[in-house]
């Protein structure tokens, strides 16, 4: 590719693709894929971003394009690599500027070149580094900034090969330019500090973003580049307490002194400020969570410098020292601040939202407080345990409603008990607690005692699973039914919570008798608060409620009855499952599981749930991974009314299916093609008319030979029920593809045959070997020379299906079709398994008229043999025969003894 004229091309093209015209900007795309493979691309690509005169969309595409190549063409193994040459001058044109004006752009440019130097760095680019150190000394603050942000890329790049040859190249850099990185982070902080005190705002900004690029280069190199980093004293910085204990043992006095002192005494006071208190309470927990510090159970099992640890850590944390740890988290670090308060008022759900988001401990004062408190009094149990106790027995009865300190105190003290439940399992008599004290409180209707019932809620539940009697949940079913009430959202918030904790299915406590009573008004209330509000997590964990009360009580009890819970049930369906309102982006998930699990559980189909499928065809047009649920929720449909449903849904479905067909991956194909297999199962005949339009792929993809084995067994199995169950359909398909294809019946049909034949080996499930094997058999009696040509593949696939059906009566001797049902039989049910759903059942009735389970394989073979001898007489049959293995033939009459 000559680089003159290719790049005012290649420029050309790379403007199109930047077009919001999709008829401009595909065949761009399509263009620029092409060029991928071609030498002097990635030149050309270079020439373009790095002219700071062209438009900047095109070079953000120049570099997009640049960075994905490398991932695909760079190494020498992979295909279509680029030549050494090209790399070379690509190498030595990265990194002969660093003067990219616009952010955005450099950080690609950093990135790409970090990924060229994870492959090339040191052997093939040696001069990277030495150009890096030497280009962040410069004066310009253009190319410093450029120039140390590419070295950070690549320090954190290289930072990360795990291979043992890279981690020893990666300790030489680091031995060879880690004070060099100490100076640089040095001279970037002196001068951020002297132009922050000379009030030249601009430049201490300048200064401070080259100080973080800086620190995180050092950063790197501390804690990946040195295998023991103890032994080198510039390298003592606290980031490696988690990658390198032992290297900080020295430090552990020190630090926690430091920490203590300046987050749980008086010393702090005015001082601190949140984050410093986040990442001095996150040094001490780590300390105190350190496993490399913990002893084993026989001391002298333990290493010395494990038991070192261990000593000053003990010598460190004395009664007194943890007493006022304790008290101080629990007194004045988990009290809720007037901007919480303020939040609760304003804005209650972004609160609730605020209070249960995410793994935030990291960065954020609460969470960080509560991990602290629980890894603390998790380690020091029996020393804290009495502290905590005096603290709850100061807080009896019901606290004075104007003073709100001691209700904040309150607060976090239940707070604080419920964080470690576990840890005090034999200390506190829950159930008395609840009976004589927490009952009452929840009870407690005033306004300014609800911090009091929020807390009060959450603390059952985080004693629920540890220690509550099964008998005392009627009466906190009340009260929860209560709260559900409260005007303050926040409270009703906690209460779904909550009832997310102890509703699913591995809370083996949960009893639907008790729960029933209060069902009809709390799914009212929850229906109604699913409206009300507004965030998206509340209304998913909304959802979430409803469709686990929907699963304990449907599958348990109600069953026949459980059409009495639609009123509430289809509302919820209804809104979270229509792609039209805005909720159906995060309630659809949970709504789709509530649809089926109605479904599986109803006894007939009623107008409403009838109605609620005019969602599913916008569900189907977003082929999500919400697919798979879909596909269940159609089946439900087929196996409660088929012919009803489909009258007045197959149009639409048959549409949807045919182009879900064409982008969905093969096993989404194979999971939509059971859905017509199932249709055509409960509906051979109304269903291969209604999904005529869809059959033809079936069919082509049978004859060409479907490579993924799934898929051709589905296919197989489509057509199976269409050869058996509907053999005038067949006819009438058979006669369009000769029309389509363009060949004879004859040959269609052969082909077919030979196909299916060839392929029984794709089919695993014993009932689709079967179905295989009726179908094929299905074709005779007949004089088709086709179908007589291919009898010996018909007999093969024959005595197939019969070894995997036919079981021996050892006493006479004799086969039968294992396969066979004769009449519906409830199932017994032990004590630990759910009873079958309504589904299951309708599943049994329609196998009661599946010519798989009613028609005997061995009786079928015979009575088609039969059939087929006297229409060719006996010489002819003989001769028909004749074309058959003599040992398939012998084992065949096997099977077939006694008749």
């Amino acid at each position: 590719m000559d680089l003159n004229s290719a790049s005012t091309i290649v420029l050309q093209v790379l403007t199109q693709a930047t077009s919001q015209d999709t008829a401009v900007l595909k065949p761009a795309e399509e263009q620029l894929k092409q060029w991928e493979t071609q030498p002097g691309f990635y030149s050309v690509l270079l020439n373009i971003f790095t002219n700071h005169t062209l438009d900047v969309n095109v070079r953000w595409l120049a570099v997009l394009y640049f960075k994905n190549g490398i991932d695909r063409y760079w190494r020498r193994v992979a295909p279509h690599a680029l030549s050494e040459e090209e790399k070379t001058t690509l190498r030595a044109g990265l990194i002969a500027n660093f003067n990219e004006p616009v952010n955005q752009i450099a950080t690609q440019i950093s990135v790409l070149i970090a990924k060229v130097a994870r492959v090339d760095c040191p052997r093939q680019w040696p001069e990277l580094i030495p150009t890096l150190l030497e280009s962040v000394k410069v004066q310009d603050d253009l190319r410093q900034h450029r120039a140390l942000l590419t070295f950070y890329h690549v320090t954190k790049t290289l930072a990360s090969k795990r291979l043992a040859a890279d981690r020893k190249l990666f300790y030489d850099l680091a031995s060879g330019i880690y004070s060099f990185a100490c100076s640089l982070w040095n001279h970037h902080t002196d001068t951020f500090l002297q132009q922050a005190c000379r009030g030249d705002e601009a430049a201490a900004t300048n200064s401070l973003e080259r100080t973080l690029l800086s620190l995180k280069v050092l950063r790197k190199l501390t804690v990946h580049g040195f295998v023991e980093p103890h032994r080198s004293a510039e390298v003592m910085l606290l980031d490696f307490l988690d990658q390198h204990p032992f290297s900080f043992t020295s430090l552990i006095q020190r630090s926690l002194e430091f920490a203590v002192s300046y987050v749980f005494t008086e010393a702090g006071e005015g001082v601190v400020f949140e984050r410093f208190i986040v990442q001095c309470m996150n040094l001490i927990k780590m300390i105190v969570k350190n496993y490399a510090y913990k002893p084993s159970k026989y001391i002298e099992d333990s290493s010395p410098e494990t038991i070192e640890a261990h000593k000053i850590k003990t010598a460190f944390f004395t009664y007194p020292t943890l007493m006022e740890i304790c008290r101080r988290l629990v007194t004045h670090y988990f009290l809720l601040t007037e901007e919480e308060l303020t939040m609760w008022e304003e804005d209650p759900e972004g609160f609730t939202v605020e209070e249960t988001g995410g793994d935030s401990w990291k960065y954020s004062l609460r969470p960080c407080t509560e991990v602290l408190f629980i890894d603390i009094f998790h380690e020091y149990n029996q020393t804290l345990t009495p502290v905590l106790l005096e603290m709850v027995h100061s807080l009896q009865g019901t606290t004075n409603m104007e003073d709100t300190s001691a209700i904040l105190i309150k607060d976090a003290v239940y707070n604080a008990v419920g964080l470690a439940a576990y840890e005090l399992f034999d200390s506190v008599d829950f159930d008395q607690w609840f009976k004589n004290q927490l009952l009452a409180e929840l009870q407690v209707s005033h306004n300014r005692y609800k911090p009091i019932r929020r807390r009060v809620i959450w603390l059952i539940g985080q004693w629920i699973s540890v220690k509550f009697k099964s008998d005392l949940r009627p009466m906190l079913y009340e009260a929860i039914r209560n709260l559900l009430q409260d005007q303050d959202l926040v409270s009703c918030a906690m209460c779904i919570i909550f009832l997310n904790g102890f509703l699913p299915v591995d809370d083996f406590e949960f009893r639907t008798d008790q729960f029933l009573p209060y069902l009809e008004s709390m799914f009212t209330l929850l229906f109604q608060l699913l409206q009300e509000v507004t965030e998206c997590d509340t209304k998913m964990h909304v959802l979430h409620v409803l469709s686990c009360v929907n699963e304990r009580v449907n599958v348990q009890i109600f069953f026949t009855d459980s059409k009495n819970l639609y009123p509430f049930l289809l509302p919820v369906i209804q809104l979270s499952t229509d792609v039209s309102q805005p909720p159906h982006v995060y309630l659809l998930e949970d709504g789709l599981e509530l649809w089926l699990v109605t479904l599986e559980n109803s006894p007939c189909l009623t107008p409403e749930l009838l109605r609620i499928f005019q969602n599913m065809s916008a569900l189907l047009e977003l082929s999500s991974e919400n697919l798979k649920n879909c596909f269940k929720i159609i089946n439900a449909y087929i196996f409660l009314s088929s012919t009803e449903f489909l009258q007045m849904y197959a149009v639409d479905l048959c549409r949807s299916f045919c182009e879900l067909l064409k982008d969905i991956t093969t096993e989404g194909q194979v999971q939509a093609l059971k859905v017509v297999e199932n249709v055509l199962k409960v509906n051979p005949v109304l269903g291969p008319q209604m999904f005529q339009p869809l059959l033809p792929s079936v069919f082509k993809g049978i004859i060409d030979g479907e490579r993924y084995p799934m898929l051709m067994s589905t296919y197989l199995g489509v057509m199976g029920r269409v050869l058996l169950q509907n053999t005038s359909f067949f006819s009438l398909l058979l006669n369009q593809m000769a029309c389509e294809l363009g060949q004879e019946l004859d040959q269609i049909l052969g082909n077919i045959i030979e196909m299916w034949v060839d392929r029984m080996d794709n089919i695993t499930q014993p009932e689709r070997r079967k179905l295989s094997a009726l179908a094929l058999l299905s074709l005779l009696p007949s004089l088709n020379g086709v179908i007589q040509d291919k009898f010996c593949g018909i007999i093969h696939v024959t005595l197939e299906g019969l070894y995997d059906v036919m079981t021996e009566d050892p006493e006479t001797g004799t086969y039968k079709d294992c396969m066979l049902m004769s009449h519906f039989e409830e199932p017994k049910v032990t004590e630990d398994e759910e009873p079958p759903t309504e589904q299951d059942k309708r599943k049994k009735m329609l196998a009661l008229k599946d010519p798989v389970h009613t028609v005997s394989l061995q009786q079928f073979v015979y009575e088609k043999l039969k059939a087929q001898q006297e229409l060719l007489g006996e010489q002819g049959f003989h001769a028909l025969m004749e074309t058959v293995d003599t040992e398939v033939v012998a084992q065949l009459q096997e099977f077939l003894q006694g008749f």
